[in-house]
This record gives C-alpha cells, sequence and structure tokens, in this order.
C-alpha cells in the first residue's frame, strides 16, 4: 500500500513543510495546481484509543456484587468484565488471554476484585482508578480451579480445585499460603466460612473442617450430586440442592440423615424422584421466623416448553418467576455485609444469557426494577447503526418527550438499588445521537452524549404493514420469511427530523417528525417497478445496445396507482409472479402516536417471477423533498410532497450511450457527453422496449421450455438463499469470505460475477455545478456505482410554497461521468475556502398544526435554499467535490471538473467506510478498511493524517456496523449485544481521564452486628487472629513453588510509572503517591494510638499496684 511519509505518519509527527509541497506536486500535475488552502490538522491532532462500550455483556458467565460499594460486576466467557454503578457509572476490562470468567469476588468496600478464569489464573483488580487494572495474577499449574471463596473482612481467600483440595491465597501479596486442605478425592463445588470452614464435593459430600487441627469434624452424605449450598446466618443450619431437583437441609451436629429434604416443584405435580431438572443456585434465609429460600432450576421434565423460572419460597407459599432467556446466575442484595447477622434480603439479581433483572422482594408480586442501563440494544438484532454528534440541540429533547410515552408500566417503585461510584466531569457539551435499525423492524434513537448511553425513543415501522398468521397468508414474503421487516439502511436529517429508511423486503418509508397524535385514514403508497435486463454481457465492442427513448422532464404531480408503471397485472403471461409487492400495506386507519409518523411508503414489485433486489443505497432531502434509492437494478427517485415517481431507470440507462459493459478495463480518459438519452420519466406513460420489461427467466409468448424453467427455479431458489443469510447473519457472525463483500474488488469490469449487476452504491442530494460549463451551482443528485463511476442528475425545482406541490420536478441527465477505482462509498462537498457544504434542508416545523398567520413564511421555508458557507462568496468561485471509493479517494475541482488531489488508500485491501467528518474547527476523510486499518486524510489535499492498525474484519457485524461522525467520535457493534465506541481524536483522548466515572467512593463500612456471649462463643471471637496464626508463613510454611505462579499485574505503581506519561500520567502517580503515603500515615496514627493506650493502661496498673502495697512492710510482700 503506497503511502507519502509513512514512518512519520506511524509515529505521529508532523511533517515538515518541503515534503507536504513535495506530496502536492506529486498529487496534482503543475499545470492544474488550485488556489491554496490552508489546511489547519496535523498528525498530531489524531490518536486512536477506545472510549466506552455499552450493551449487555456477550455471553455472561460470572455475578457478583459489593454491598457496601453498591457496585455489580459481570463476567464474560470471552473474558471480559462489566462493572455497573449508578446509571451512567460503567466500565468495561478485558483478560487478556481471553479465558472464560468462571467466578468473582469483591473485596467487600476495599475497592479490589478478584477474578477466577477457566484457564486457572486468579487476578486481583484495582477498583480505586478509573480504568480498572490487574495489580496481580496467580497461575496454578498442576491443578484445575473450580470454587473460590473470601469471606467479608479477610484477607485470606480459599482456592478449590478439581482434585478436591483446598489452597489458600492471601490476597494482599497474592502469594499462596503453606496451608493445604489435602482431600484428592472429588471436585470442590461449595466452600464457604461462616463461621465454620463447610465444603461441598460434586459426589454429594459436605465437610465440615476443623482447621485448627486439619480434619473433618462432621461428613455429611447424599446419594445425588450437590450444585450449591448455602448457610443460614446463625450458622447452626446449612442448605444443599441437588442435580436431582431436591433441597436438603441439616443439622451442623446432625450428619446422619438431613432434617428435612424438599422438592419444590413436586407439590402440583406429583412425578417420580428422577423427573426434575437440577436446581442450580440457591440461597436462605429466615424472615419472620419462617425459611426465605431462593432457587433457580429444579423444574420437571413433564413442563414441556416452560420457560426458564426463578423460584422464590417463603414460608408456605410459593412463587415461580418466569424469565425470557436461561439463568446464568443470581445473588440476593442484603443491607448488611456481614454473613453471621440477620439478613433480610430485599431483591435479587438475576444475570439471564441475554438480559438482566432485578426483582423486588420486598412489594407483594414481587415486580422488577426498570432498568437504567442500555442492555436492551439487542432486543432485536442490529442490522444497521448511524451515529450523529453535534446535533441541533431541541432535538434530544423532543425525542425524549416523545419517547416517555412509551415507557411500560408496573415496575416496582423504588429506586434503582445499584447506585455506586460517581459521574465524570464531561467535557464534551455537544448532543450526540445514535440510531439503531434491528431485524424486526424497530429502530431505535439513543443519547449518547458525554459518553453514556439512553434510550431516547423507539419506532416500529412493522406496524404499517399486516401481520401474516400462517404461512399461507405470506405468499410474497417467502424471500425474507425470517425477518421481512429487518432495517438495511437508515437515511436521517437532524435538522429537518426526516427519516427515511429502506428495509430488507425492498421496502422505503418516510416518516415525519410531529409532536402531535394523528389518525391516518389511508397510508399513501407507491409501487415501482425496477428491472433493467442485460441482454448479454459478453457483447462485442460494434454491438450497439436497443434504442432509448427520449428522456421527459416532468413528472405527472398527480400521485401513481401502481397501474400507471409497465404492467398490466399480478401475473405474467407464463403464470409467473408479477407487480405483486413483498409486504401488504394496511388498509384500515392508522393510529399513529407523536413521534415518527409515515408519511409515503414506496415499494419495489416481482417482475415476471423475479423478487425485487433489496436496496443498496439511500438518500433524503428535505428542502428538495425528494427520496431517492438504488439497487442492483437500477435507481429510483420520489417526491414524497406529491407523492409521484419521477425516475425509475435501471443503472445502463444512466449512461446513455456509454455502456460500460463495452467499456475496456478501467484507464483513465475524459467523460463524454451524452445527448441526453437515457434518462426518462416512467410516469408520463413512456413507451418502454417490451425486452426491457421481461424477466431474465421469461422467453417469448410460447410457453417456456424446462430448461428455462430450470434456470428460473434456481435463480428464485439463490435470492431466497441470499436474502435468509441475510437475516441468519443478523445474529450471527459470517466469514470474510462468505459475506456480501465478495463482490469484484477488482477495477476492471471483466471481473465482475456475471450474475451481478452494476449497483448503486452511493446517493449525494446537493447544490453544486453539474456541468463544466455553468456558471452557479443548482440543485442535483450525484449518483456513485459500484463500479467506481459517479454521474451527475440536474434536478430543476419549482417555486416554494403552492406551486411546489403544483408543479413537476423535471430531472434531467448533466452528461458528468466521473470514474474511481472500486466502488464509490462516500461524496462531500467544500466551498472555495475548504468548508464543509452541508446539503440544503428544511428546518423543522409542527406539520399537523398549520398557522394561518405564518403561512407565507411557511412557502418562503419550503424554498430549497442552500445552507453553504459559500453563499455570500461570487458565484463564479469554484468548490471541490471529495469521492471515497472502496480503493481511493478523489478531491474535484467544479466546474472543471479537474482532479485536484489524488490519494491510493490501498491496493492489497478495501474500504469498508469512509466519512468526511468536521474535527477541530476542520475536516477531514476517515476510513476504516477491511484490513484492520483506520486512516484519516486532510482535505482538500489528501495529505496522510493516521494509519493505526486497530481492528480486522473478522465478520458482517462490523462491516455493518462502523461509521464515524464529527469531533473524532466513531463506534461499530463489538458484539451482538455490544457498542463499542471510540476516538480517533487527541483531544478528546486526553480529556477521557476526566469523562469517565469513578466505581470506588469512599464509604464507611457498617458496623459490625452485637453478638451475645453464646454465638462469640460459638463463632470463635478472634476469627480474623486464629486464620493470621494458621495460614501465615511462620506457623504454615511456604507453599510449593511449582503449585502456583505469581505474575506481577500493570496496575501497580510500576505500571502506572511505566505506561503513563504527560501531565495525566504524573497526576495519576502523585494521586497514587498520597495514597499510599495516606495509607502510611493512617497505619502510623492507628498504631500510635494503640501504643498510647497500651501506655495508659500499664500506668493504670502500675498505680493500682502501687496503692495496694503502699502501707504495707517488707515483711508483709
Amino acid at each position: 500500500m503506497r503511502k507519502f511519509n509513512i514512518r512519520k505518519v506511524l509515529d505521529g509527527l508532523t511533517a515538515s513543510s518541503s515534503s507536504a509541497s513535495q506530496q502536492q506536486q506529486q498529487q496534482h500535475p503543475p499545470g492544474n495546481r488550485e488556489p491554496e488552502i490552508q489546511e489547519t490538522l496535523q498528525s498530531e491532532h489524531f490518536q486512536l484509543c477506545k472510549t466506552v462500550r455499552h450493551g449487555f455483556p456477550y455471553q455472561p458467565s460470572a455475578l457478583a456484587f459489593d454491598p457496601v460499594q453498591k457496585i455489580l460486576a459481570v463476567g464474560t466467557q470471552t473474558g471480559a468484565l462489566r462493572l455497573f454503578g449508578r446509571p451512567g457509572v460503567e466500565c468495561y476490562c478485558q483478560h487478556d488471554n481471553g479465558a472464560a470468567v468462571i467466578q468473582l469476588q469483591f473485596l467487600i468496600n476495599e475497592g479490589a476484585l478478584v477474578s477466577a478464569l477457566a484457564d486457572d489464573t486468579l487476578h486481583l483488580w484495582n477498583l480505586r482508578q478509573k480504568r480498572p487494572a490487574i495489580l496481580h495474577s496467580l497461575k496454578f499449574c498442576r491443578e484445575r480451579v473450580t470454587f473460590c471463596h473470601l469471606p467479608f473482612q479477610s484477607k485470606w481467600l480459599y482456592v478449590g480445585t478439581e482434585r478436591g483440595n483446598i489452597h489458600i491465597v492471601n490476597v494482599e501479596s497474592f502469594t499462596l499460603s503453606g496451608y493445604v486442605i489435602m482431600w484428592n478425592k472429588d471436585l470442590v463445588v461449595h466452600i464457604s466460612d461462616n463461621p465454620m470452614l463447610l465444603i461441598g464435593f460434586e459426589s454429594g459430600t459436605v465437610v465440615l473442617w476443623d482447621l485448627k487441627s486439619k480434619k473433618a469434624d462432621y461428613r455429611y452424605t447424599y446419594d445425588e450430586a450437590i450444585h450449591s449450598v448455602a448457610w443460614h446466618h446463625e450458622g447452626k443450619q446449612f442448605i444443599c440442592s441437588h442435580s436431582d431437583g431436591t433441597l436438603t437441609i441439616w443439622n451442623v451436629r446432625s450428619p446422619a440423615k438431613p432434617v428435612q429434604t424438599i422438592t419444590p416443584h413436586a407439590r402440583k405435580l406429583r412425578c417420580s424422584k428422577k423427573n426434575y431438572y437440577a436446581i442450580n443456585n440457591l440461597n436462605m434465609y429466615f424472615i419472620s421466623r419462617e425459611p426465605f429460600i431462593i432457587l433457580s432450576g429444579g423444574l420437571s421434565y413433564d413442563t414441556v416448553g416452560r420457560r426458564p423460572c426463578l423460584t422464590v419460597m417463603h414460608g408456605k407459599s410459593t412463587a415461580v418467576l418466569e424469565m425470557d432467556y436461561s439463568i446464568v446466575d443470581f445473588l440476593t442484595l442484603c443491607e448488611t455485609p456481614y454473613p453471621n447477622d440477620f439478613q433480610e434480603p430485599y431483591a435479587v439479581v438475576v444475570l439471564l444469557e441475554k438480559d438482566l433483572v432485578l426483582i423486588d422482594l420486598a412489594q407483594n408480586g414481587y415486580p422488577i426494577f426498570e432498568n437504567p442501563y442500555p442492555l436492551s440494544i439487542h432486543e432485536s438484532p442490529v442490522t444497521c447503526c448511524e451515529y450523529f454528534a453535534d446535533c441541533p440541540v431541541d432535538l434530544i429533547p423532543a425525542l425524549y418527550s416523545v419517547g416517555a410515552r412509551q415507557k411500560r408500566q408496573g415496575y416496582s417503585k423504588k429506586e434503582w438499588p445499584i447506585n455506586g461510584g460517581n459521574w465524570g466531569l464531561g467535557a464534551q457539551s455537544y448532543p450526540e445521537i445514535i440510531i439503531t435499525g434491528h431485524a424486526d423492524g424497530s429502530v431505535k434513537f439513543w443519547d449518547a452524549s458525554a459518553i453514556t448511553l439512553q434510550v431516547l425513543y423507539k419506532l416500529k415501522t412493522s406496524k404499517v404493514f399486516e401481520k401474516s398468521r400462517n404461512k399461507d397468508d405470506r405468499p410474497n414474503t417467502d424471500i425474507v420469511d425470517e425477518d421481512p421487516y429487518a432495517i438495511q439502511i437508515i437515511s436521517w436529517c437532524p435538522e429537518s427530523r426526516m427519516l427515511c429508511i429502506a428495509g430488507v423486503s425492498a421496502h422505503v418509508i418516510i416518516y415525519r417528525f410531529s409532536k402531535q397524535e394523528v389518525i391516518t385514514e389511508v397510508i399513501p403508497m407507491l409501487e415501482v417497478r425496477l428491472l433493467y435486463e442485460i441482454n448479454d454481457v459478453e457483447t462485442p465492442e460494434g454491438e450497439q445496445p436497443p434504442p432509448l427513448p427520449t428522456p421527459v422532464g416532468g413528472s405527472n404531480p398527480q400521485p401513481i396507482p401502481p397501474q400507471s408503471h409497465p404492467s398490466t397485472s399480478s401475473s405474467s403471461s407464463d403464470g409467473l409472479r408479477d407487480n405483486v409487492p413483498c409486504l401488504k400495506v394496511k388498509n384500515s386507519p392508522l393510529k399513529q402516536s407523536p413521534g415518527y409518523q409515515t408519511e409515503l411508503i414506496i415499494q419495489l414489485v416481482w417482475v415476471g417471477g423475479e423478487p425485487p433486489q433489496q436496496i443498496t443505497s439511500l438518500a433524503v432531502n428535505s428542502s428538495y423533498g425528494l427520496v431517492v434509492f438504488g439497487n442492483c437494478n437500477g435507481i429510483a427517485m420520489v417526491d414524497y410532497l406529491q407523492k409521484a415517481v419521477l425516475l425509475n431507470l435501471g443503472t445502463i440507462e444512466l449512461y446513455g450511450s456509454n455502456d460500460p459493459y463495452r467499456r475496456e478495463p478501467r484507464s483513465p480518459r475524459k467523460s463524454r457527453q451524452p445527448s441526453g438519452a437515457g434518462l426518462c420519466d416512467i410516469s408520463e406513460g413512456t413507451v418502454v422496449p417490451e425486452d426491457r420489461c421481461k424477466s431474465p427467466t421469461s422467453g417469448s409468448s410460447s410457453p417456456h421450455n424446462s430448461d428455462d424453467e430450470q434456470k428460473m427455479n434456481n435463480f428464485i431458489e439463490k435470492v431466497k438463499t441470499k436474502s435468509r443469510k441475510f437475516s441468519k447473519m443478523v445474529a450471527n457472525d459470517i466469514d470474510v469470505k462468505d459475506n456480501s463483500f465478495s463482490r469484484s474488488r477488482s477495477s476492471s469490469v471483466t471481473s465482475i460475477d456475471k450474475e451481478s449487476r452494476e449497483a448503486i452504491s452511493a446517493l449525494h442530494f446537493c447544490e453544486t455545478f453539474t456541468r463544466k460549463t455553468d456558471s452557479s451551482p443548482s440543485p442535483c443528485l450525484w449518483v456513485g456505482t459500484t463500479l467506481g463511476t459517479v454521474l451527475v442528475i440536474a434536478l430543476n425545482l419549482p417555486p416554494g410554497g403552492e406551486q411546489r406541490l403544483l408543479q413537476p420536478v423535471i430531472v434531467s441527465p448533466s452528461g458528468t461521468i466521473l470514474r474511481l477505482k472500486g466502488a464509490i462509498l462516500r461524496m462531500a462537498f467544500l466551498d472555495t475556502t475548504g468548508c464543509l457544504i452541508p446539503p440544503a434542508y428544511e428546518p423543522w416545523r409542527e406539520h399537523n398544526v398549520p398557522e394561518e398567520k405564518d403561512e407565507k413564511e411557511k412557502l418562503k421555508k419550503r424554498r430549497p435554499v442552500s445552507v453553504s458557507p459559500s453563499s455570500s462568496q461570487e458565484i463564479s468561485e469554484n468548490q471541490y467535490a471529495v469521492i471515497c471509493s472502496e480503493k481511493q479517494a478523489k478531491v474535484i475541482s467544479l466546474p472543471t471538473q479537474n482532479c485536484a488531489y489524488k490519494q491510493n488508500i490501498t491496493e492489497t485491501s478495501f474500504v469498508l467506510r469512509g466519512d468526511i467528518v468536521a474535527l477541530s474547527n476542520s475536516i477531514c476523510l476517515a476510513c476504516f478498511c477491511a484490513n484492520g486499518h483506520i486512516m484519516t486524510f486532510s482535505l482538500p489535499s489528501l495529505r496522510p493524517l493516521l494509519d493505526v492498525y486497530y481492528l480486522p474484519l473478522t465478520n458482517m457485524r462490523i462491516a455493518r456496523t462502523f461509521c464515524f461522525t464529527n469531533n473524532g467520535q466513531a463506534l461499530y457493534l463489538v458484539s451482538p449485544t455490544e457498542i463499542q465506541r471510540l476516538t480517533y481524536s487527541q483531544e478528546t483522548c486526553e480529556n477521557l481521564q476526566e469523562m469517565l466515572g469513578e466505581l470506588f467512593t469512599p464509604v464507611e463500612t457498617p458496623e459490625a452486628p452485637n453478638r451475645g456471649f453464646f454465638k462469640g462463643l460459638f463463632g470463635g471471637g478472634a476469627q480474623s487472629l486464629d486464620r493470621e496464626e494458621l495460614f501465615g508463613e511462620s506457623s504454615s510454611g511456604k507453599a510449593s513453588r511449582s503449585l502456583a505462579q505469581h505474575i506481577p499485574g500493570p496496575g501497580g505503581i510500576e505500571g502506572v510509572k511505566g505506561a503513563a506519561s504527560g501531565v495525566v500520567g504524573e497526576l495519576a502517580r502523585a494521586r497514587l503517591a498520597l495514597d499510599e503515603r495516606g495509607q502510611k500515615l493512617g497505619d502510623l496514627e492507628e498504631r500510635t494510638a494503640a501504643m498510647l493506650s497500651s501506655a495508659e493502661s500499664f500506668s493504670k496498673h502500675a498505680h493500682e499496684i502501687m496503692l495496694k502495697y503502699k502501707d504495707k512492710k517488707w515483711y508483709q510482700f
């Protein structure tokens, strides 16, 4: 891949002025030198780093909660760690090796967390910093770790292994103690130290271990395997759950048999003992002297189709709470962190396979809490994503006001109990909005300001279509029967609030925002017949294409019924499906709530037995009142104000006589000016050649033969397969070789797959110079194709107001054709000073509440007015067109159409996403390549500014959702349930530390419960002292070095010294040093106070002895 000053770019160094001038001389010929534009962006303005991750943790596997700090931790099977505090306080961490997290243990109120991984490694995380880091790691070499337990206010971590042995880890130094419980019989599934050490083994044996004598005091044996164990808070009883769906309650001093055996789900269903699923997890408490047991699992095999359940047993009542997904783990929330205190759970956190549920145990009916975290991104699989930064300030409040009415009822009235941490100091003040399209046809708007995420509004696009109740009722949707409403493309204008979506069933819906509720009697709908037949791809150069109809400039102002298209019936002469859309629009009145309301539905129809091809590009312009879309067959333009089709052409017709299938392989040559042939208005009833309306599989008037029928069946089956593949790849990762990007990457036309056509890949409305001879800019549409061709269509718009609704919009070819290597991805325009020219738009107004007194002003607003910065300058000054393709970028000077600058982005790979974005009061081109590189280029000179290897294309999900936006922000769907946000701005990277929230906040630990004489005697008053004496090196010795390997982590002071740099690093080091100094001073103060107390006690005793023996003689002693 060719680059300029690649070493300096990679090193982030600024290129010298001399080298920059040399680059400019190489990028454009000296004879075509353009006016110099001062560019302010340099390499030092760019730095790539991840910011935050939103969404539900993908493939969760472990759960933990700090009851004092009020922090929740979730581990995943991919080694990720997600920490949740109060709404807006979230944190993402990742274990380097990617092993699954099997268990998490908080050091309660200490700002630390222990994670146990499937590769037998323990990690100690420091949560006292905004980005948690690993302080220590311990790798077990000879045994597999199965269970961990850390008692409250203890520094000794119990680690159970698959051999049945228990090892002790000092969490302060993260080293092994010499004390080992060698059982060597069975896998450890439970350890608890409350107040005695209880060990549960998988075989069904439970052992009460005497730590001092190193032997088992009691053994409790049951026939079924144990899954979990829970203590009674007084330490007199414990309960076990088993693989046969039973619970056994044991008295500590009665090991012969359980006091009680319970089968929770056998009260109504009388089944044999072996007919129940295992109870995977349970907790037991006593409320009002009645047992309060919470468990998961244990259902009968006979409950076919029963969803996963959480069972709450209180006394004689049993409540079964059904869940939407499988239960991974759950834990109860109690006010006190002391396990030997009387505990009354007020909530239970249930970690599901794809959701996190918090249940209020204190209210009747056990309602759930309203989840404030953005965990519903995957409610339906995400199919596309758009990101908008620096939006109008009134947009988020408007979306929130209409979205607040959509909230469900029946939630708990209490506040969300997980409320630890503090918010960061947000330095970014501009509004940010993320829009996600989903497989069920829904569109969600998210407030993404200040690195947070909150859902604003949800739009259901499928509600305008008839729902098919069975397969017999949906003969037209069988090509996309899995997700017929899935969103493919989103086009949104934030200023006018116009929204346009394209769905997988070849449908386009235009929405207008309104704060008023309306009832639409008849939903406006247009059907477009878009198909173009290429008779022979391998046609020799000398053969001419069939003559094209003469273009007609106007369009019928009346709405066009489907019958106006070249079709006379719903089936062709050979009985194939014809002129039928994939989805059926409701014919009953539709109540539309405040928010986005349907303005127009456009559907592509079947043609001669062929289903419509999926839409590949989409654009809407509120100032012009137009929407345009294209696919591999052609392009269609619709006037949504007049509800009329303006343009309906095959892609080849856009060229006129310049048929791309007859061209030489891509070589630079001047564009030809077509004579105007190729553009026609289908609404005027133009005669279309008969052979262009036929299906590729349809023959003449005679019945088709068996070969034609076989070809037709194969083609339709292929379309079905591709459509189903799109629906499936929404949730599943697809290899790059099998995805849609396997289309041709070559610049040669002959390398195209014969079954594919030249598709429309980019569309852009603008006000610019359409021809070389133009003296002033005018409204037009720029069209980019997958063959690297850019064509320009001129738009002649009627005056605003009533005339706009009565007179037709005239579309005509400009003759301008530009060529690039690779499919066109993005287009934008700059003024003569290098500033971005945004498309013209109409400011938003309430459409459903007309005001007579403002009628004249409204008519003026309807006029297409450009908002470009160049409007105040001389119209003779030039503009620049920035065009980005999969292979290269060009800056074209307008109206001369000379190539001012050119940059080959990649030779061996291809660009997945390219965006022209604003950054630091300037603009640049940002690109993401399939080889994982993120690159930025200055504009208009296309000088390389950043080239960083970040993330290779491993699945379609990344390619489908990656997008850049203004102010150096970007995002993509990192997993089916999570959005990863990143920044390529140096300023944002420097301010990120301040923007992040803090997980740890200083909180006093609750006082220990008052313990009576007998409880203290039973529980062992000097518990911590006993553990220190037992597990310390002085009494137990050192552990074998071959048993586990200690690995220092980067989270300590050494890691800070090595990783931090600049002011932020100095502050971090100073803060950590102050913390350590404060801790040492605190320890010194405690020791001083202890010495003072001891001295006072000694003085008091000495004085008492002196008084006692003061008057005694020497012989009386």
